[in-house]
Parts: structure tokens; sequence; C-alpha cells
């Protein structure tokens, strides 16, 4: 496997920025410092000198319904709850909120800088949900949802909706207000009555049982930190 693809997969960095790395003499082989197109085998040992650069940590966790993502209260459970009984998540921690009575993606990270570039309403990141109402979905829902609704005074950005079902529907936001999407159903005069959050930019929770987590690394890693400006 070429030194780039391998960097690239350990998350590192993508390609291109791999073959920098290699160029700047950072990145050895055996000992000896790589040159572009070198190769490796999985018994090469390889180092990356990133001259003090912390290598963070980031997971995919499928939250359950019934967790909170912070701030337990009561008798309530919350992520860290359960991280503290995994030690390969010691230190990591959620991004961004997902309410109790929802499931879905949350994205866990040790990267403080993610947060304010995934989070800040001035970035517009793509965060996808599968929601489920009480009664049938309106003729105009789509277009109503779409085009932004009031709730309670704010109007909503422009999002992007599929009907799947009389009753069932997948929207996309680029932004996230607290309970957003429940209350831009109840404006429509529908109730949820399960939300699920299945992709957060370029991850997607895909099969990943729940109370389960998987790394994220290799070009999904890169592909996601290069979409924030890491």
């Amino acid at each position: 496997m070429r030194i780039n693809k391998y960097l690239s997969q350990k998350g590192y960095a993508t390609r291109r920025g791999a073959d920098e790395l290699v160029q700047k003499g950072q990145v050895f082989i055996n000992g000896r410092k790589a040159v572009l197109g070198d190769k490796v085998e999985e018994s090469d040992e390889v180092t990356v000198k990133t001259r003090g650069k912390k290598h963070y940590r980031y997971y995919a966790f499928n939250k359950p319904k019934g967790i909170v993502t912070h701030s337990a209260q009561g008798d309530d459970q919350d992520i860290e709850d359960a991280i503290k009984r995994t030690p390969e998540l010691r230190g990591v921690y959620p991004i961004g909120r997902l309410d109790k009575e929802s499931y879905g993606l949350v994205i866990l990270t040790d990267d403080g800088r993610v947060t304010d570039r995934l989070l800040n309403p001035e970035h517009s990141h793509e965060k996808e949900y599968t929601v489920k109402v009480s009664n049938r979905l309106r003729s105009n829902f789509k277009e109503r949802m779409e085009a932004g609704v009031d709730i309670e005074g704010y109007m909503t950005k422009p999002a992007r909706v599929r009907i799947n079902g009389e009753t069932s529907f997948t929207i996309t936001l680029t932004e996230g207000k607290k309970h957003q999407i429940r209350r831009m159903v109840a404006a429509m005069f529908n109730e949820v009555r399960e939300l699920k959050r299945t992709r957060v930019m370029n991850i997607r929770l895909g099969k990943l049982p729940s109370g389960s987590y998987r790394a994220i690394e290799g070009e999904e890693l890169a592909e996601f930190l290069s979409s924030i400006g890491l």
C-alpha cells in the first residue's frame, strides 16, 4: 500500500495532505525518512512526527432513546455515564445535542476544535433525520417544511424533505435550533412520535447497533475534518 493511502486510512490527513507530510520529512518507515511513492507492508513501523500536534480521537455513537446527551438530572443517564464504563472512550465527549426521546448518530471526540466549527450558527453543515409522526402528512407538508416554518417567531432556514410514507419523512437541515424538528412538525399541526438522526455531514450512522460506537478514521475522517476547515 502506498504511504499516502496508508496515512489517509489512519486518519492523519487526506492523500494530498499525506504527500505534504512526506515532502516535509515528517514521515518515517522503519526509522527511515519516507519519500513520495514509498510502499508499506503491515509489518512495517510507520511514524509521523507531527511537531507537537496531538492525535485526536473521533467516534460515531448510536445514542439510544432515554439517554440525554449532556448534564443528566435526577435518575437520568447521559452519554458520559456510558463513556466512563468504556476505557477506549475515556476523555471524549459528545458534540451537540440529541434530546432524550430521540436517538441515532452523535459524534464523540476529544478534539475541542470541532465544537465551534460544527455547532456555530455561522457555519452550515448538513444533518439528516428520519421522522415518524402521529397523523397523516398533509398534502403541502413537503413544500411548507422545505420553504421554512415559523416556530414561535423564528423562520427556519430552507431544508430538504423526502416523504417516505403517509406518516414518515426524511429531513436534512443546516441548522440546529432546540427541538427544531419537533417544533416544525407541531407548527404543521402534527406530532413527532419517533426521531432518528442518521447523518452529520459525511458521517453516517449506517447499521451501527443502538448503544454501540465505531471509530471515524481514514478517508471518512479526512473528508469530515477538511469540510470544517481542519
